[in-house]
């Protein structure tokens, strides 16, 4: 195991977004979108595997009062257990990192691999009271569940739900070791550097998102074809291209009213709506309610 030198830096505090699934199964998501170092922690007893997946930036996990560091990079996966002690999650988030981890309690695990426990290599009979940690990859199919959980945007009533398929659809990948690991549910989105040029598209609308370009031109700079722009971002992301951004533009703007710093008419344009009766119909589209009766909710 891998362990880093602390950094001097400026430390925020923040917190996990958390969703229970059922008692002793849970996913917990953080984005770091600071420009500071964000420390985050949550208890976790000694009764839990703790599944963590970077899908953006890195982070670094604390143990031992500062005594070890294990750090976790974009694109790789970290699974914890030690039945002899207590593991609390003390993680140091870099800024721009994204992570979501899904923590499930060591008996409702094994119900799941019982008739499996060999193929599980830390379920076996010699290793169960044994501490293991591995690090991993993540691959691409497992890239795909990871962002439509991190991009979710159905209705809150059923999240619990959403999210504890997706929980089991990516321990599944996470144990899945045959050739076809590595195959996308999608044929073109079979390796990396699809699944990357994806990322950037989103990147480009969400850093252009006042003046978007158009699916053509986003196309052509992230060099995808349309059609694969179009069906790999839905894949990934659950919306289309345009779906996204507007779910996206309505969430800053509904932060930027909450920071009581800046007007209506000011947010419309800081999201790309030039005139404020646009942005007041698109908001009222979206949460059902005008900008400023928002506002005067939220005072």
């Amino acid at each position: 195991m891998k362990f880093e030198n602390r950094l001097s830096k400026n430390v925020a505090e923040g917190s996990f977004e958390e969703t229970l699934l059922e008692d002793g199964f849970f996913v917990l998501m953080y984005k770091n979108e600071s420009d500071n170092i964000v420390t985050i922690e949550r208890e976790i007893n000694s009764t839990y595997i703790q599944f963590h997946f970077c899908l953006k930036g890195e982070a670094t996990f604390v143990f031992n009062q500062g005594t070890y560091h294990l750090p976790i990079h974009q694109d790789k996966s970290l699974l914890l257990y030690n039945p002899q002690r207590d593991l609390p999650i003390h993680l140091e988030v870099r800024p721009n990192c994204w992570l979501i981890s899904v923590i499930i309690s060591i008996e409702k695990f094994h119900r799941l691999f019982s008739q499996d426990a060999s193929y599980v290599t830390f379920l076996s009979d010699d290793n169960r009271d044994k501490k293991y940690y591995k690090d991993g990859n993540i691959i691409p199919s497992m890239a795909v569940v990871l962002n439509q959980m991190i991009n979710f945007n159905l209705n809150n009533s059923i999240k619990s739900l959403y999210f504890k398929g997706k929980s089991y659809e990516l321990l599944s990948l996470f144990f899945n070791r045959s050739e076809d690991a590595d195959i996308e549910q999608c044929p073109f989105l079979v390796d990396e550097q699809n699944i990357a040029k994806l990322r950037q598209a989103k990147d480009i609308i969400i850093a252009k998102m006042a003046e978007p370009p158009t699916l053509q031109e986003l196309s052509d700079e992230i060099g995808l074809s349309l059609k694969k722009l179009k069906e790999g971002f839905k894949q990934i992301y659950g919306d289309t291209v345009f779906g996204f951004l507007f779910d996206y533009k309505m969430e800053v703007a509904r932060k930027l009213l909450e920071s009581g710093r800046h007007n209506v008419n000011e947010v419309g344009l800081k999201v790309g709506y030039s005139t404020a009766s646009h942005f007041i119909a698109a908001f009222k589209k979206k949460y059902g309610t005008t900008p400023k009766k928002y506002i005067q909710k939220t005072v």
